[in-house]
């Protein structure tokens, strides 16, 4: 592998180039190669076999396009593929999940930890059972929030409807005297500022792409794989279908234009 290489990330969607977009913020350097496959998204509703079987297909493409290392920047695959794909990818490979349990353990105080997803990642419980193998007295608040994602997509980050939603599903995880709330799904960073507001300046978010950025770049750094180029990088985007206004929302989810963005067949 060479510190040159680009770096692969993939997801069921658009969501996962919050994670892209928070790599590019802390290794401007780093050339991304990104594959969407939004001709099969969602996943959050296919059976664990048939998301290790996609996940198989798009690291294998991601591998022939010389990247250094993967990025599974998607919960449910996460979840679900990320053991399989370490064993069987010659490359590093990492999730979202594992940096934002480390992230909740270090920002809780009083042990009471709220998490929101989309109803798969919740069902799943694999933000739970990280967080219970590693501290067993730890107080486990899960609420699915499925409604977040259309808003995310939708731009309705700052409109009074979006607001009354994230009241409505954060009710019960203020009642329960959270301090940490975690946001496992990667559309959520997109609210933050909202979040933030109506949860008030006492509570931490743990946001999973900021954490997995943050685990990649020490990761590369520490094994001499960090891109040593002076000048910035770009994205490239690969989708498995070109979905209407994708482009408008790549833009907006990335924070920049994106290089290019390609249909390409698995």
């Amino acid at each position: 592998m060479k510190q040159d290489a680009p770096l692969g990330v993939f997801d069921s969607g658009v969501g996962g180039l919050t994670v892209v977009q928070a790599i590019r913020r802390l290794m401007p350097q780093e050339d991304i190669i990104y594959l969407g496959d939004t001709a099969r998204v969602p996943y959050g509703g296919k059976s664990p076999d048939t998301i290790r079987r996609f996940s198989r297909e798009i690291s294998i493409f991601l591998q022939s396009q010389g990247v250094k290392a993967i990025v599974i920047a998607c919960n449910t695959a996460s979840a679900h593929a990320m053991e399989m794909l370490q064993a069987e990818m010659p490359l590093p490979v990492f999730g979202v999940i594992r940096p934002g349990v480390e992230t909740a353990l270090e920002a809780t105080k009083n042990g009471r930890i709220g998490i929101i997803g989309t109803t798969g990642t919740i069902l799943s419980q694999a933000y739970q059972k990280e967080l219970a193998t590693e501290r067993p007295n730890l107080h486990l608040f899960a609420e699915a929030t499925p409604l977040l994602v259309p808003l995310v997509e939708e731009n309705w980050l700052d409109r009074p409807a979006s607001r009354l939603v994230v009241e409505e599903y954060l009710t019960p995880l203020l009642a329960a005297r959270i301090d940490t709330l975690v946001l496992a799904c990667t559309h959520y960073p997109l609210l933050k500022h909202l979040l933030q507001n109506v949860v008030g300046e006492g509570i931490r978010l743990v946001d999973s792409a900021g954490a997995t950025a943050l685990h990649l770049q020490r990761y590369l750094q520490v094994h001499g794989l960090a891109s040593q180029g002076g000048g910035e990088a770009g994205v490239r985007i690969f989708l498995t279908d070109m979905p209407l206004q994708f482009s408008h929302m790549a833009e907006r989810f990335l924070q920049e234009k994106p290089a290019s963005i390609e249909v390409v067949s698995l």
